[in-house]
């Protein structure tokens, strides 16, 4: 037996290596293609979707957000925190948590890092342990002991360098001392993607923990109890809501219940949609694969029927030669699924080289041994449409009528050639119709990159600035510095603007406030949210953004003068159809004590804020003086400042950290980069989309085109070589 197994692997390794080297190198590149653009779109799906979150019990994990009559996905306050977390029925444990923006300075230069305030409890609640040091516990909830950090395991190698002695180090953190506890496990990136630090929440020793008008700005993460399902523990919060609203009355009109989704859910958000896509567009290409190996079997088996008819005349047994077949396609099957598996490797590196930034868990995404057995599973079903029908029309032939079709070359080799034909069409429309997809793709982003912002983003530096909180305690303080350090940028020779904005567009942030319009409010329904930003009066010019009506912001807007406000045409139009917008007075709640008046001076343009396939939104625009007291954290934790200048890039950078050591060493930035990359990274999924499927279209035309080579080349080969090897 083994015998026999050895001569038929001799053989065919002649057969179809020395033999057939056309074929057998069309067929292992085929494979190859098909299996490693399978495998490796499978890696990321399997990575991002598929995949148990690394998490404890992570189907009992749920993301809890507050549900409003104008969105269900919004933050809540530190009071509505405590109050899901001490009257809820269904929750083992429940963890808020919130961005911050932490100064680490102490050396040569200050730094900007994105921190999170969580909750105590969260690492223990997931089942994070410490890379290095211990974890957050209890304790460090309480107000004295708040002060301590806990270090991503990216920031601890990208900051400090992996120095083991960082752990009991003091950082200075905005300006205050935090002891270092642990270092995070690598590839750990929850609850904020961005955050490199977290600090304590302690919410019971938050000034806003009984101030139930106080800015909505925190999320949440729960663990179900046993035997509760995420509708019922839906319901329980929603419960604490609607008896908030009876008890609170007018400050919780617009706040109806709490939404829970599934933690991963939440994770993967909208990314969902795009990767299924893709991998069906990848299992087209698998297909036109499949359709190649069969079009490249008939043509091989089609070659050897004569040679085969040969063997069973000689003694040969129907059962050798179904044997011996179906070794040759086990070794390409081998062969080809082994190149298969190293393309996916590379094609996973070349996949997260092209994807967006935003794409979720990606520390996560590789080559696991569950896409090897997907690679695995895919070279055997391409081993039986290699092998399994040339075996099948070997076994069930007759070696006379074989001899006497061979010898007259007719009849039956027409159908095999039309049969062969049909296929190579198939593959060509699978081809084009991928294509098409990527055509309608192309025309689907040119269509959305022709949508206008409503700035003009061309030559324009952002740098997110944070400034000591200690330092910068009041309103007064943030916009002394603000006039001090554009007014140095300005006086550079090349700048031709500067303007400073908290929240800019497009940069993933989002501050919105709720507003009513004086006289009008009696109801929820008057009520209404919109995107809020404190600007420098400088800004409009700098970002380009047109005064429609009224007067635009200047230095007399400070804390002396009324209180005034721009809005955007969107709002005005929706609001003040006849044009009566410039002049009239809206409350803003801005501020922990309750709707403050301003009155609207100017109407402009509209900005698209989140991206720009968003929908119009209304927007309120507050000088930086006459910014709330309350919204000093705001300021201090981010504010980005806009220089627009027909100078190189990196020029511009030095001008500006040279201006702010001037100004403050202790201020840091971060986010320094282009608007026109903030707006081309808007679209970047869409590209991501577009990339990958134009990709597998080249792919699948090449398959196509290589079913073409094989049908040229088999029959060449097979023409050359007549003599048949020592057969027993």
């Amino acid at each position: 037996m083994i015998d026999t197994l050895w001569q038929d692997l001799r053989f065919g390794a002649r057969s179809i290596f020395l033999k057939s080297t056309g074929f057998a190198f069309v067929t292992i590149l085929t494979l190859a293609l098909g299996i490693g653009a399978n495998a490796a779109i499978f890696s990321v799906v399997n990575s991002v979707l598929l995949r148990p979150l690394p998490f404890n019990r992570p189907d009992e994990l749920v993301w809890i957000t507050s549900n409003r009559t104008d969105r269900s996905d919004a933050p809540f306050t530190i009071p509505d925190f405590l109050d899901y977390r001490d009257q809820n029925q269904s929750l083992d444990q429940i963890a808020a948590f919130t961005t911050i923006g932490l100064s680490l300075s102490g050396t040569e230069t200050t730094e900007r890092l994105q921190g999170t305030r969580v909750s105590a409890n969260l690492f223990q609640m997931l089942g994070v342990n410490a890379a290095h040091g211990r974890a957050f516990n209890s304790a460090d909830d309480e107000p004295g002991n708040r002060h301590v950090v806990v270090v991503t395991h990216e920031c601890w190698q990208r900051r400090f360098g992996g120095d083991p002695g960082l752990i009991g180090r003091t950082l200075n953190l905005n300006s205050e001392g935090y002891e270092v506890v642990s270092v995070l496990p690598g590839g750990f990136e929850f609850p904020i993607r961005e955050a490199e630090l977290a600090v304590p929440l302690s919410p019971d020793a938050d000034p806003l923990r009984n101030v139930r008008s106080s800015t909505n700005f925190f999320r949440a993460v729960g663990r179900l109890k046993h035997g509760f399902t995420r509708e019922q523990a839906e319901a329980d919060l929603t419960a604490i809501v609607q008896r908030q609203r009876q008890a609170f009355g007018e400050m919780y009109l617009k706040k109806i219940g709490v939404r829970l989704l599934p933690l991963r859910d939440a994770l993967v958000g909208d990314v969902r949609a795009v990767l299924w896509t893709l991998l069906g567009a990848v299992g087209l290409v698998f297909l036109i694969a499949c359709a190649n190996l069969a079009t490249l079997s008939l043509a091989r088996a089609s070659a050897r029927q004569r040679e085969l008819a040969v063997r069973k005349a000689l003694g040969a047994t129907s059962f050798r030669v179904v044997r011996q077949l179906l070794t040759e396609s086990l070794m390409l099957a081998i062969a080809g699924g082994v190149a298969g598996a190293l393309l996916a490797f590379w094609g996973v590196r070349f996949l997260l080289a092209l994807s967006p930034t935003q794409l979720p868990r990606q520390q996560e995404i590789g080559v696991s041994p569950g896409v090897l057995v997907f690679a695995a599973v895919s070279a055997i079903v391409a081993t039986v449409i290699v092998g399994v029908f040339p075996a099948w029309q070997a076994a069930r032939s007759e070696v006379t009528g074989e001899l006497k079709i061979a010898g007259r070359g007719a009849g039956d080799g027409a159908r095999r050639n039309r049969s062969r034909s049909l296929l190579v069409v198939t593959e060509v429309a699978l081809s084009f119709m991928l294509l098409m997809s990527a055509g309608l793709l192309i025309r689907s982003l040119m269509r959305v990159q022709a949508i206008e912002p409503g700035f003009d983003a061309t030559d324009v530096l952002s740098v997110r600035v944070s400034l000591p909180r200690t330092k910068y305690r009041d309103r007064a303080a943030v916009a002394q510095f603000c006039d001090r350090l554009l007014e140095k940028v300005r006086d550079v020779p090349g700048v031709e603007a500067t303007g400073a904005v908290s929240v800019l567009p497009f940069s993933g942030d989002r501050h919105s406030v709720d507003f009513t319009i004086d006289g009008r409010a009696s109801s929820a329904a008057d009520r209404h949210n919109s995107q809020y930003r404190i600007v420098t009066p400088d800004y409009f010019s700098t970002m380009r953004i047109p005064l429609l009506r009224g007067r635009a912001l200047d230095a007399h807007d400070d804390a002396n003068s009324v209180p005034v406000a721009l809005i955007n045409e969107s709002m005005a139009s929706k609001f003040w159809p006849d044009g009566g917008a410039v002049g009239a007075r809206i409350n803003i709640d801005d501020n922990n004590d309750g709707p403050r008046p301003v009155e609207i001076v100017g109407v402009v343009g509209n900005v698209k804020h989140l991206s720009l396939e968003s929908a119009p939104t209304f927007d309120v625009y507050l000088p930086l003086g006459q910014a709330h007291e309350d919204g000093g954290g705001l300021l201090t934790n981010t504010l980005y400042s806009v220089v627009r200048s027909r100078l190189d890039a990196h020029d511009v950078e030095s001008v500006f950290r040279q201006a702010l050591r001037d100004v403050d060493r202790e201020a840091a930035t971060s986010n320094i980069t282009t608007l026109e990359h903030y707006v081309a990274d808007s679209v970047g999924p869409r590209k991501f989309s577009l990339r990958v499927l134009t990709i597998f279209s080249v792919a699948a035309l090449l398959l196509a085109g290589l079913a073409f080579t094989g049908l040229l080349l088999i029959p060449l080969a097979s023409g050359r070589r007549k003599s048949v090897s020592a057969w027993r």
